[in-house]
C-alpha cells in the first residue's frame, strides 16, 4: 500500500507543478561551490535588514574562508540588462553560520519585493588555490515593513526608466480545483487498495 502512495504522491506532486523548495541554494563551478543562506528561513522581506551568508567549498568539501577569497557581492533587480550596474553592493564580513567558520557574510536589505539575481565573485587571495569563480542566485523577496536604507548600503536607482508589468499568478479557484482533484484521486487509488 505505502507503494501506491509514494506512487500517487510522485504523480499529484507533477501534475500540480509544485515542488518541494530546499532552503539553502547551491551552486558550482569547476572547483568551487557555494551554499546560501538567507535568514530568516531563506524568505527575504523588503525594507528588513536580513542576513545572507554563502558556505564557500572547494572540490572535496574544503571550506573556503572570507580570508583567502577576495569575495564580492552584487546584487540586482530583475530583470537586468547586461552592462548595466548593479542595484546594490553590499560588503562582504566574516561570519560563522551553522558548522562554517569564517565565511563571507554580509547584511542587506532588499529595497521592494520582487526577484533578485544575486552574483558572488571570487578570485584566490595570496597562498589560496581554486579557480576564479562567479554564482548567481535568484532569490525572491516578500513584501515586508518599510524601513529606512542602513549607512552601509547604498541604492542605486537604475530602474527608472522601466515600467514593472503586473505578474499574473494562478487563480485561487484553480489551486482549489487542483486540490480537490488530488484528493478524489488519493481517495479513489486508497479504495482500489482496500478492495484488493
Amino acid at each position: 500500500m505505502s507503494n501506491y502512495l509514494l506512487l500517487l504522491f510522485i504523480f499529484v506532486n507533477f501534475l500540480s507543478g509544485i515542488h518541494p523548495s530546499f532552503a539553502h541554494k547551491v551552486k558550482t563551478t569547476a572547483d568551487v561551490g557555494a551554499t546560501l543562506h538567507i535568514e530568516p528561513n531563506d524568505t527575504p522581506r523588503a525594507g528588513e535588514a536580513t542576513r545572507a551568508w554563502f558556505a564557500l567549498t572547494r572540490k572535496g568539501g574544503k571550506v573556503i574562508p572570507l580570508a583567502q577569497c577576495n569575495c564580492q557581492l552584487l546584487i540586482y533587480a530583475e530583470p537586468h540588462a547586461s552592462g548595466e550596474p548593479p542595484l546594490l553592493e553590499p560588503s562582504l564580513k566574516s561570519v560563522s553560520a551553522e558548522r562554517y567558520k569564517g565565511i563571507p557574510g554580509a547584511e542587506i536589505t532588499f529595497p521592494r519585493p520582487g526577484s533578485y539575481q544575486l552574483l558572488l565573485l571570487g578570485k584566490p587571495t595570496a597562498g589560496s588555490k581554486f579557480k576564479p569563480f562567479q554564482l548567481k542566485y535568484r532569490v525572491t523577496v516578500a513584501v515586508g515593513v518599510a524601513q529606512t536604507q542602513p549607512d552601509s548600503q547604498v541604492v542605486k536607482n537604475v530602474n527608472q526608466n522601466i515600467t514593472e508589468k503586473p505578474e499574473q499568478g494562478i487563480p485561487i479557484w484553480a489551486i482549489a480545483a487542483l486540490g480537490f482533484f488530488s484528493m478524489g484521486v488519493l481517495l479513489f487509488v486508497l479504495q482500489r487498495v482496500n478492495k484488493d
